[in-house]
């Protein structure tokens, strides 16, 4: 089912809430074109849009679609999936895109300790630079223990809120 053939949605609040939300996720740190693509697929009621639909959505060029869906694709934020019989691809945001993001970053923050456990040695940890680095390392150490253990209470809770863990 496409977003044409669902039941009937002000157009306008769609297009209200995605450059809302989008303008959200750029205050964040995202870039534009990506968050108002995310958006749109975030509010679409099949979570899949092809390129044409969020060109004409969004009012974006082909090429302007394609980067952020490049960009999301390598955030683990969205999926490409090509159309069965055909050579055009829609793009899928899932329900579990937040966790996927997250646990993403788990291979970023063991990279970063890797590297600042480097630089303390390197450094030594008794000097005002190789304290700081220490630190920095031991917050990092901390957000990554963190994160496991709140995406295990996210699993658990989800399975008891939504059932289709």
């Amino acid at each position: 089912m496409t977003e044409a053939t669902g039941p009937q949605r002000d157009a306008e609040a769609v297009s209200t809430f995605v450059e809302r939300f989008a303008a959200q996720l750029v205050e964040a740190g995202m870039q534009r074109m990506p968050a108002r693509v995310f958006a749109a697929l975030l509010a679409s009621d099949t979570g899949t849009l092809t390129s044409a639909e969020l060109g004409g959505q969004l009012r974006i060029s082909p090429a302007a679609v394609s980067g952020a869906v490049r960009y999301l694709a390598q955030q683990h934020m969205v999926s490409r999936e090509r159309e069965p019989g055909s050579r055009r691809e829609r793009y899928r945001v899932h329900s579990d895109q937040w966790y996927e993001a997250l646990t993403s970053r788990e291979a970023v923050l063991k990279r970063w300790q890797y590297a600042l456990r480097e630089g303390v040695d390197s450094l030594g940890g008794e000097t005002p630079a190789g304290r700081r680095l220490a630190e920095t390392l031991a917050f990092f150490e901390f957000v990554d223990g963190e994160i496991a253990q709140m995406m295990e209470r996210w699993r658990a809770h989800r399975e008891r809120v939504f059932g289709d863990g």
